[in-house]
């Protein structure tokens, strides 16, 4: 059985791992004010939306 002579360091680990999420497509969600697309955990561009509360003031 193959076993590994040495450690493999943490930033060698997470630099292979992260490239399992660029394969994923990026989810979205709906703006329930606007119905733009928008990611999830955002402030939507066009109303200026989050959670029901105005974050942002949108010209």
């Amino acid at each position: 059985m193959a076993v590994p002579k040495r450690k493999m360091s943490r930033s060698r680990t997470r630099r292979r791992k992260a490239q399992w999420y660029k394969l994923r497509k990026p989810t979205n969600a709906t703006c329930p004010r606007c119905k733009d697309p928008i990611r999830p955990h955002t402030v939507c561009a066009t109303c200026g939306q989050y959670q029901g509360r105005t974050a942002v003031e949108v010209d």
